[in-house]
């Protein structure tokens, strides 16, 4: 079970959003590259980053932070990438530059056959960010629920080829109220590809719920405001993971 540390990126700065909401920034740190060092550091074993100016504005924002990580972290653990991605050349040039695996949400549901062009060009690198509210997908950063039901649009994409499913209850995200297990295992029942949970990871109770639960299809959590605000101590929950995860 992977505990993903999340870096969301805003006018360069790594920040934290309440339920999406840009207006409900909080700044954590001003150098992304240091951020990134201290999970790094901290055993981080993989990164997880959103561009968030680039997911409002539809088109890459944050460039040079990006660079600032991935010259940080090189090759030593996977770095996934999610925020503004409309276009096979942003992801061609993201990969080019160290990015392991390309996040498509929006414009996953929006235009799903720019998603099967993804798959087919970049194999083995493309994730599809899947934020729902009581079981329907959200799109526009959160601003829009669908009609489009979960676990059909995720079957729906394992058929294109996708790598995995980030799956984000909107609800609880950056709320610290706990992670929706029943919805997350849900999801991952009806997959054979793997789901990583996201939204309202807050203690090291809720890293026990989830690795008791791996064994559905669920790999990893991204977990944010509470390893910021210090509700989850990052390398005990990454230590207990592990510890859990050998035990089975």
């Amino acid at each position: 079970m992977l505990i993903i540390p999340a870096i969301d990126l805003k006018d360069g700065h790594c920040v934290r959003l309440k339920q999406g909401l840009m207006e409900e920034a909080t700044v954590f740190s001003e150098d992304p590259g240091a951020m990134a060092q201290h999970w790094l550091d901290q055993g981080a074993k993989r990164l997880h980053l959103v561009d968030l100016n680039g997911a409002f504005a539809g088109k890459p924002i944050n460039e040079a932070a990006i660079r600032s990580i991935v010259d940080v972290v090189g090759i030593d653990i996977p770095v996934q990438l999610g925020g503004g991605i409309r276009d096979l050349d942003t992801i061609a040039r993201y990969l080019d530059n160290g990015i392991t695996y390309v996040i498509i949400g929006t414009a996953a549901v929006k235009n799903p056959g720019f998603l099967h062009d993804a798959c087919n060009a970049f194999p083995g690198h493309i994730i599809v960010g899947l934020d729902a509210k009581d079981g329907k997908v959200a799109v526009d950063g959160w601003s829009k629920v669908t009609g489009h039901d979960v676990v059909d649009l995720a079957k729906r994409f394992e058929g294109y080829g996708v790598e995995a499913i980030i799956y984000t209850d909107i609800g609880r995200d950056g709320m610290l109220s706990g992670v929706n297990i029943e919805a997350t295992v849900k999801l991952a029942q009806a997959l054979t590809i793997p789901v990583v949970a996201s939204g309202g990871i807050t203690n090291l109770d809720d890293v026990h719920k989830l690795c008791a639960v791996e064994s559905e299809g669920i790999m990893g959590a991204i977990t944010g405001r509470a390893i910021y605000e210090g509700t989850l101590n990052f390398a005990e929950a990454q230590k207990l993971a592990d510890e859990l995860s050998e035990a089975k």
